[in-house]
């Protein structure tokens, strides 16, 4: 009789390790006290498995208050160029004015500045996506954490009053338009970030009308 031959899971590298270890027996905290990590990558590109990321820019926020003092930003070396890219991000492939680290240094650092705190972004799908890659290109598993996507709770907010549009998709601008929120620094991971913590903020506080509403509610995993 012919015994099937399973191949080994392969061990993920200890950086991975020590991030996963955070999550184990961890249950979800109470609002004010959860952990947000406010995300947003630029990349040369927009396809997740081909593209890399160029640059990440993240913020805490905690308890309703953005800490800028806990913020994390990255510009990664390009081994892929796209100059169409450029025009939109502006990030040269050799531009002098930022030191950048390489695609391992910065997958390392921003797990570690993460830990086990709940991501947001707008369309984050895409941002996790590229991490994810980026984690497979190192021999590691997936992203563990809980996320949330600004588009879509936009969405929960605006269909309380008005469901005459339902698949409408909302960018980052018309966010900024609906919650009058300044475009300064718009296409640069860091103020991408910024302005995505403070849409996710004035949301927040339209669907916590609802005296009942947890955490759970705007997790989309």
């Amino acid at each position: 009789m012919r015994i099937p031959f399973f191949s080994k899971t392969p061990e993920p590298p200890e950086f991975y390790k020590n991030y996963a270890a955070q999550f184990s027996g961890k249950s979800l905290p109470e609002f004010e006290q959860a952990r947000f990590i406010v995300f947003d990558t630029e990349t040369t590109g927009t396809n997740a498995r081909e593209d890399r990321m160029l640059s990440i820019g993240a913020l805490e926020l905690k308890g309703n208050t953005i800490s800028l003092s806990s913020s994390f930003e990255l510009y990664v070396e390009q081994d892929v160029f796209n100059e169409e890219a450029v025009a939109i991000h502006g990030i040269l492939r050799e531009n002098r004015k930022y030191k950048k680290v390489t695609e391992e240094e910065a997958v390392k650092a921003f797990l570690e500045f993460i830990g086990d705190a709940i991501l947001v972004g707008h369309h984050v799908g895409f941002d996790i996506g590229i991490i994810n890659y980026a984690l497979k290109r190192l021999g590691a598993p997936k992203l563990k954490n809980k996320f949330t996507d600004t588009g879509v709770l936009y969405k929960r907010t605006v269909h309380l009053v008005n469901i005459t549009d339902p698949n409408k998709v909302y960018t980052l601008d018309d966010l900024c338009e609906e919650l009058n929120i300044s475009r300064t620094d718009r296409h640069k991971a860091m103020g991408d970030a910024y302005i995505t913590a403070l849409a996710f903020l004035k949301i927040l506080s339209k669907l916590k009308t609802n005296k009942k509403f947890k955490l759970k509610q705007i997790l989309l995993n």
